[in-house]
């Protein structure tokens, strides 16, 4: 094997700030060296490693790669509703009546990302 991912990096307003948003939604840590003001925030998580670095620009488009997350220990819907309340806004509302589909968010500065349904519901 010649390269592992070692985390995933994100270009944003305010590194700490979105580290803190991101632990939460991920049930992560954010490192006990990142403050606020830092220019780069890291959040451990039980999956991949999320990096955050301040940079000067703004987002101005739609992400290329996205995170498309799965809940485990609740329902999609259930997961939606406690991303919103950590600070999310949705993007787009992909749900079907016959409970396929997905719900896109946006994190706090703009980044889109996909709730997919849990395991469980997937075998219904």
């Amino acid at each position: 094997m010649t390269s592992l991912v070692r985390h995933l990096t994100f270009d944003c307003s305010d590194a700490y700030a979105q580290g803190q948003f991101w632990a939460g939604v991920l049930d992560g840590k954010l490192s006990d060296e990142d403050f606020p003001g830092d220019p780069e925030a890291l959040v451990t998580t039980p999956g991949a490693d999320l990096l955050f670095v301040t940079v000067p620009d703004a987002k101005a488009v739609k992400n290329r790669v996205h995170v498309d997350l799965q809940p485990q220990d609740r329902t999609r819907d259930e997961e939606v509703e406690r991303i919103i309340a950590l600070g999310a806004t949705v993007v787009g509302d992909h749900r079907n009546p016959d409970g396929t589909g997905w719900v896109t968010l946006a994190d706090p500065e703009g980044n889109e990302f996909c709730v997919e349904r849990s395991a469980s519901e997937r075998k219904q």
